[in-house]
């Protein structure tokens, strides 16, 4: 209230309190200017003599304020960085093959995140706690190395974040057809571009200058014969190419490869086991072996556990040779873990099956199918595939008749299994059908000679041909 207003109410008698005003304005001019600017509507409200004793003894006016300035507080995130996992002792970086999310996208704890491939196998990172994730630290295909910052993952949220987003980004485009609330409250702005609309002859007027940019438009017409002409060159049809860039597992496997081909004394020598034995054992056992244990009975229990016997009496194919150079030391091993190849998508991978002399062969059976499991899905570990002292390849499941495999250093033998065919074969002087394989040994002749590579194939022959023998063995 003014003076000249307190002033008028003494002469016409009513009763004013300039004191307590004083008292009581500076209070309120420093609660207003603490105040938002939703209060200053308020204090411009108040200069009506109406409005002011109503609220100056109450203070309601105040409430509101500190309701709308507790509404403004903003809330803090703790941020956390996902970094490059440890993925073995021998591995230090990798290739940062893919995300399984997207930015913006909610995550549970422990839940994958993106993809490595290292030279053995794929590691999964997965995130240390509940967010969602807000930025990408590196790009797909980079090569990332341990501890390296991946991920900045924004501790909290709720699960179906994204989902919300989504349906929130199609509306954005709604208001360039359709008016949203707060483009009808500026109504009065829209008939101005209107307006602005009325001068459609400067636009006509600029509709003859693309005219004159037509002109370079045949140009675009002569290089679409041009285009034309470059595929009629090529008579012989589509001669496209494409590359693509190697995988880091199958870069290591060539490179294992070629460097057993230039370290090792390799030599292959075969032999031919008649099947019907151990096919006739199988048919009548597998179903019942199958109920009891569920384990599917095969043929690679059985060879692996003719080459365990066969070891006894020739030991070297089990050992290697370690030291400086070319090597000096032989190691000689009283277990036997044996590489069993496996076909994937991504290449060829040897999971090892531990101390297989103490297995039987539903033991050694049920190993491999569980490693082969694990490799089809992509779940094998560094442990998984690390060591062995031989190996077993069985190319027969894709038909192959007959092969010369490569040996895995520091191995010294790998025993190639091929396919079984029908074939007639001398019998006690009778010509019989019998189902036939070949078998292949490759062997380090730096370690094995011929005379121990041949007597350790025969042995599995034998084996094969009765398996009764592996009960007395």
């Amino acid at each position: 209230m003014s003076s000249s207003q307190c002033l008028r109410r003494l002469a016409s008698g009513s009763v004013c309190r300039p004191a307590s005003l004083l008292r009581q304005s500076p209070t309120a001019s420093s609660k207003l200017l603490r105040s938002s600017t939703g209060l200053r509507t308020l204090s411009t409200s108040s200069s009506s003599s109406h409005s002011l004793p109503a609220l100056l003894p109450t203070k309601k006016p105040f409430q509101p304020v500190q309701l709308r300035q507790f509404s403004l507080t903003s809330r803090y995130y703790e941020e956390q960085t996902v970094k490059v996992p440890e993925m073995a002792e021998s591995i230090s970086e990798g290739t940062l093959k893919q995300f399984s999310k997207q930015v913006g996208d909610y995550v549970e704890q422990d839940e994958e995140i993106a993809t490595i491939e290292t030279d053995k196998i794929d590691v999964a990172v997965n995130a240390p706690a509940a967010g969602t994730i807000k930025e990408f630290l590196a790009k797909e295909e980079d090569t990332v190395t341990v501890g390296q910052d991946l991920v900045k993952l924004e501790l909290g949220g709720e699960p179906g974040q994204k989902a919300e987003t989504a349906k929130e980004e199609p509306k954005e485009p709604a208001p360039e057809s359709q008016p949203s609330a707060s483009e009808t409250s500026g109504k009065k702005e829209e008939p101005k571009p209107k307006e602005e609309s009325k001068p459609e002859p400067k636009k006509e007027e600029s509709k003859p200058q693309p005219k004159q940019e037509s002109k370079p438009e045949p140009k675009k017409e002569e290089s679409k014969p041009k285009e034309s002409e470059s595929k009629v060159e090529s008579p012989y049809g589509s001669r496209e190419e494409r590359r693509i860039k190697m995988n880091r597992m199958r870069m290591r496997i060539a490179e294992r490869l070629k460097q057993s081909q230039n370290t090792a004394a390799s030599l292959t020598t075969f032999n031919e086991v008649d099947m019907s034995a151990l096919m006739e054992m199988r048919k009548l056992y597998k179903d019942d072996v199958l109920k009891k244990t569920g384990i599917k009975f095969g043929f690679m229990s059985a060879f692996a556990r003719a080459s365990v016997l066969a070891m006894k009496d020739v030991p070297t194919v089990n050992a290697s040779i370690e030291g400086p150079g070319s090597g000096d030391t032989i190691v000689y091993k009283d277990y036997v873990d044996i590489s069993v190849a496996v076909a994937t998508e991504k290449g060829l991978v040897t999971p090892v099956v531990r101390n297989a002399e103490s297995m039987d062969m539903l033991g050694i059976e049920k190993s491999i199918a569980d490693l082969g499991k694990k490799a089809r899905d992509n779940k094998l570990t560094i442990e998984d595939m690390a060591g062995g002292t031989f190996t077993i390849s069985n190319g027969g499941v894709f038909g192959s008749l007959m092969g010369t495999p490569i040996i895995n250093l520091p191995q010294t033998a790998v025993l190639g299994l091929h396919a079984v065919n029908q074939k007639p074969v001398a019998i006690n002087g009778k010509v019989e059908i019998r189902p036939m394989m070949y078998l292949a040994l490759t062997y380090d002749h730096r370690l094995l000679d011929g005379r121990e590579a041949v007597t350790f194939l025969v042995q599995i022959k034998k084996l094969i041909e009765d398996p009764r023998l592996m009960l007395l063995s």
